[in-house]
């Protein structure tokens, strides 16, 4: 993520980017992608929605995470606060436990959810400075530094294999114009191992509605990775490095809670004798273990020409593509004293500059994935190299199409957004008459 790394061999080149772009002449669509909708019989689980919202102000709360209690099985709230929760009809009587960064943990009874229209409200968590202050670390540059040293200790140290559920789109300003899901395998590897994480594609699904893409086709390069990568505990390398560290000035913040645990906040950005593209943000660090359980911050855009080398690989020769904003999130969650990677996301908006045309193209891509469930690796295998997705992949060449409402199956996946659910009923609708005009029935 720093400069040096992307003057590495062209090999690692394509292994440690975050996000790429291709832009070319958009093809003929393809409407092979409708498949025909059936019921899955027999289900082995239960499925409750619901919406997380703050008690006073009843606005959504974004990525809170709820968890089966005793269990390894959890979800996220999507950016309208909606979940979706999938229960096996094993776990008959247990407790979800549900938490938000700020907001007092909440443990409620499995029995207490309905199938639908579950409204859980979160009380914020007030921290009075006296309950901190006095053990709070005079540098906070050492603590960073101290927390990075202690992931040995503090994270997962076994191989374990988890199930996740990513998913990534392509808005054309407020509209979405692709959408590509998946559930995947993640073989995690120890977070003091050297060795990458290996990921293997397990379900896949897209759809283009190529009417907004103008005259380009834009396609993200990396998949999965793009959110694995964000793991700072996994790999600080691409942010904090060693020599990286120097470069930044931190900072305290007010502090707060997480799942009753003290919080430390602190502020990071680059020093302003530094002209790199480095970050800035918010770190937030468990003040009595030392344990970084959140992390948010943004690329630092101070030259546009150099942000833009980092992001676009290969673009028309009559526009000119600028990134406005690139932003990262990654929280961690907790099992038996060991932490590890839950949940990430990445956000990066550009401009398209056109030659010769009045307007401009401003678009955004995001992907975002969820660890929905994990075991050990006890035998530690990985998957062979052929059945390991690359991290060069494509999903949206790879996933042919939205399928049947019961396509996840009793995986848990992350509720989609309203305008998301909109846009695949009209692309869905829309490759049904392509199949009519062709003469052929529709299912």
């Amino acid at each position: 993520m720093i400069n040096k790394l992307f003057q590495l061999t062209n090999k690692w080149f394509s292994a440690i980017l975050f996000i790429m772009l291709f832009m070319g002449v958009v093809g003929i669509p393809d409407a092979s992608g409708f498949f025909q909708e059936t019921l899955e019989q027999n289900q082995n689980y239960k499925q409750y929605k619901g919406k997380i919202m703050d008690s006073e102000s009843k606005k959504p709360l974004v990525f809170a995470t709820l968890s089966i209690e005793d269990t390894n099985i959890s979800t996220i709230s999507n950016t309208e606060g909606e979940f979706i929760l999938k229960v096996p009809n094993t776990i008959d009587k247990a407790n979800v436990l549900i938490s938000y960064l700020g907001y007092k943990t909440k443990l409620l009874p499995l029995s207490q959810f309905n199938s639908n229209n579950n409204k859980i409200y979160m009380v914020v968590s007030v921290v009075e400075l006296s309950e901190v202050s006095l053990s709070i670390p005079k540098n906070a540059e050492s603590l960073v530094r101290e927390t990075l040293k202690k992931r040995g200790q503090n994270y997962f140290d076994d191989p374990t294999l988890m199930t996740a559920f990513y998913r990534e789109t392509i808005k054309k300003r407020k509209k979405n114009v692709s959408l590509s899901e998946a559930v995947v395998n993640i073989y995690k590897t120890p977070y003091t191992s050297s060795r990458r994480d290996a990921v293997q594609l397990y379900k896949a699904r897209k759809s283009t509605d190529y009417s907004k893409l103008d005259t380009i086709a834009l396609k993200l390069q990396g998949g999965p990775f793009n959110a694995l990568f964000v793991d700072i505990m996994k790999y600080p390398e691409y942010i904090f490095e060693q020599t990286s560290l120097e470069k930044y000035n931190f900072s305290y913040d007010r502090s707060t809670r997480v799942k009753d645990r003290h919080i430390y906040v602190v502020n990071f950005v680059q020093k302003p004798s530094v002209y790199e593209q480095l970050y800035q943000g918010k770190l937030y660090i468990d003040a009595e273990n030392k344990i970084l359980t959140s992390a948010i911050y943004s690329l630092n855009i101070t030259n546009k020409n150099e942000a833009a080398k980092l992001f676009v690989r290969r673009k028309p020769r009559n526009a000119k593509v600028w990134p406005n904003q690139v932003a990262y999130r990654v929280d961690y969650r907790e099992k038996d004293g060991r932490w590890y990677y839950g949940y990430s996301n990445v956000l990066l908006e550009f401009k398209i500059d056109w030659d010769k045309k009045l307007f401009n193209s401003v678009y955004s891509m995001t992907c975002e994935m969820a660890v929905t469930d994990w075991e050990k690796n006890i035998s530690n295998e990985m998957p062979k190299s052929k059945e390991r997705i690359k991290t060069s992949i494509i999903l949206g060449d790879e996933a042919i199409g939205f399928a049947d409402p019961d396509f996840w199956g009793e995986h848990n996946i992350i509720e989609p957004e309203k305008s998301i659910e909109s846009a695949i009923r009209k692309i869905r609708r829309q490759l049904k008459k392509g199949k009519l005009g062709d003469g052929t029935s529709a299912p």
